[in-house]
């Protein structure tokens, strides 16, 4: 090796460390463990105003949805798609009643998402949600987009069940 490419090697800026994937960062491709499942992901959405992502999840056949809440505290729930349909969306009640359990509405929003990787909606835009919960704290969340409504039925997880396990290569 001649004096100036020892010289050059000296002088060169070292190369940053790669970021650690976090909770807020991981994308299609990366792997989480929520409640001791491990789950690939396979798309995330993001209302930046919010500060919501909601992360389509897969294990084997079984697909959920991670939302996460970055408030005063990061607030998790794990969802399952639902069957059901509205006829408008201007007629989403305020109580649901479904399979015998009363669902009282806690809050209501529209805003712009972005969406990567595979999503119930594949593109983004102006999207309107209901979120609900029963008296016995089960939770269910309704979402529309462009004509479409997607109702999911689910649970609040504690912070310390979500782990970042690897990203991908993205």
């Amino acid at each position: 090796m001649s004096l100036f490419k020892r010289i050059r090697n000296i002088m060169k800026k070292p190369e940053p460390p790669l970021e650690e994937k976090s909770i807020f960062t991981i994308g299609p491709g990366d792997v989480c463990e929520v409640s001791l499942t491990l789950y690939t992901v396979a798309g995330r959405t993001v209302n930046q105003r919010r500060g919501t992502i909601m992360l389509t999840l897969q294990d084997g056949a079984s697909t959920r949805y991670l939302l996460i809440e970055n408030r005063a505290t990061t607030q998790y729930a794990l969802y399952h798609a639902i069957d059901g349909r509205l006829d408008s969306i201007h007629e989403v009640p305020v109580q649901l009643e479904l399979d015998g359990r009363m669902y009282h509405m806690e809050e209501q929003y529209a805003g712009h998402i972005t969406t990567t990787g595979n999503t119930p909606f594949m593109q983004g835009g102006e999207q309107s949600v209901w979120q609900y919960q029963s008296d016995d704290r089960k939770l269910l969340r309704i979402e529309w987009l462009d004509g479409r409504f997607m109702l999911y039925e689910g649970d609040s997880i504690i912070t310390a069940d979500v782990h970042v396990l690897r990203g991908g290569t993205n």
